[in-house]
């Protein structure tokens, strides 16, 4: 019996890291048609193409570098390139990088990402490449939001207090206490009035909002020169720039401030400045906070807030400005996060909001949004996209798919793997079966976004009694 000459194929590797790994494409339809569910087409923004609709969200994980005397403070480290590398094998088609502070004093704590270093030789910029170039191996593309966190800034990282009451960084270690900024200045500006662990901001001269919007072009385009696919404007969550855009915490008497127009003025400057700095090839998001649940408190009533029709109101203007998504959070609770573009609607299944509402549903069976966002999800299930019901229909990552063994009795040609290897080429495939769904069923019961309790009870802008 003569023996088989086994020849090895080409082995294609990914492209841009220093090292041998295949070159991935999970979470793209295996046979895409057109009954493949719209949350797993494709979708082209611009000249970038996300293999699926489903993006990692935005988490800021307070582990960038930190030391007050490193050149490189808010440079991403080794443990970014290990969490956003790992959630990038899981098939999503968007990995968005967390709030990236585009100024010294634009982080919440000194543990915070920034991207203001100049030029790409810059250790920041160094950083990104490295976590840029380790997503785009996996087959996933990679996005930045850019922030400012104004008064909510020079705060310790959550974990070492309560979550509602965070305690002042002080320049011992590494805050910045003089230099806490904010559209409207002084005590009653604090992020929480009458406690005495946050800092009073102090009001940005015009001079100052010019040198921050500046601050916004230059960080995007660094961004883009590291080989970030997208970038995001973060205009929510009761940072800077929603500051400005709330009557609550804009009480300026300038052209940035007073009537709606004015309040969004920085938000419309920031949006047009990074559009130029930026090539047109690449996607312009940007969130917001569609309400900061102050409506009806003692201050809302007093001052006005921001709200559904404001937001609204927001969303029409941007088409203009070259921003192409509007990634919104409406309220407290279990709502998914979503992308959306003109009127917001509450989100309830991650099929029904991209495809419409199944046929038997007699709802509304129109799409709600172009794309799901999900953080917290992929926390508690990094393998989300890879259920036994899912991986019949869209790539898994090749070390984690099932491949062919060779049986090691007999000598035919069609054993396609030429080992007589252990039985470990199912590691992830059976894990949790779910009988009788489809594809996107398969994850609706999973995915969950909510916010903390301040937010619930408070509003994320809040600065008062309610």
């Amino acid at each position: 019996m003569g023996s088989i000459e086994f020849k090895s194929p080409p082995a294609t590797g990914a492209e841009g890291i220093p090292y041998y790994t295949p070159a991935n494409n999970s979470g793209a339809a295996l046979n895409p048609n057109a009954s493949t569910p719209t949350l797993f087409q494709p979708l082209q923004i611009r000249n970038v193409t996300l293999k699926n609709r489903i993006i990692v969200a935005p988490m800021c994980m307070f582990s960038s570098e930190s030391d007050p005397t490193s050149p490189d403070v808010g440079a991403l480290t080794d443990f970014h390139i290990a969490h956003l590398g790992h959630l990038a094998t899981k098939g999503v088609g968007l990995v968005m990088i967390e709030a990236t502070a585009v100024q010294f004093n634009g982080r919440i704590s000194p543990n915070d990402s920034g991207l203001w270093q100049d030029g790409p030789n810059s250790g920041q910029a160094q950083a990104l490449r490295r976590l840029v170039n380790i997503v785009h191996s996996q087959g996933a593309k990679i996005g930045i939001q850019l922030a400012h966190a104004g008064r909510k800034g020079s705060v310790v990282t959550p974990w070492l207090v309560e979550r509602s009451v965070p305690t002042i960084a002080d320049e011992s270690v590494g805050g910045w206490p003089a230099d806490v900024v904010a559209p409207t200045g002084g005590e009653e500006y604090k992020w929480a009035p009458g406690v005495t662990k946050f800092y009073a901001p102090r009001a940005l001269s015009l001079t100052e909002i010019q040198e921050v919007i500046k601050a916004f072009a230059r960080s995007a385009r660094v961004a883009v020169a590291a080989g970030v696919d997208v970038i995001e404007i973060h205009a929510a969550h009761g940072y800077l720039l929603h500051q400005f855009l709330s009557p609550v915490t804009n009480q300026r008497n300038d052209e940035y401030g007073g009537d709606f127009e004015n309040r969004i003025r920085i938000v419309r400057e920031v949006a047009t400045a990074i559009r130029s700095a930026i090539p047109p090839t690449v996607p312009l998001f940007m969130r917001i906070s569609a309400t900061e649940w102050l409506k009806g408190t003692a201050i809302g009533v007093e001052r006005g807030s921001w709200d559904l029709p404001s937001s609204i109101r927001l969303a029409k203007v941007l088409p203009e400005l070259g921003v192409d998504l509007i990634d919104e959070i409406r309220e407290a609770g279990n709502d998914t996060l979503v992308g959306a573009v003109g009127l917001i609607r509450e989100a309830s299944a991650a099929r029904d909001i991209v495809q419409g509402a199944d046929a038997g549903n007699t709802g509304d069976h129109q799409p709600k949004a172009d794309v799901i966002l999900m953080a917290r999800q992929f926390l508690r299930e990094p393998g989300t996209l890879m259920y036994e019901t899912l991986v019949e229909k869209i790539m898994a990552l090749e070390p984690y798919s099932s491949h062919t063994q060779i049986n090691p009795t007999i000598n035919a040609e069609d054993n396609v793997y030429p080992y007589n290897a252990a039985g470990c080429f199912r590691p992830l495939i059976d894990v949790i079966p779910v009988d009788g769904k489809d594809v996107a069923s398969g994850i609706i019961g999973y995915i969950t976004i909510g916010v903390g309790t301040t937010a619930i009870e408070h509003g994320d802008n809040y600065v008062g009694d309610t």
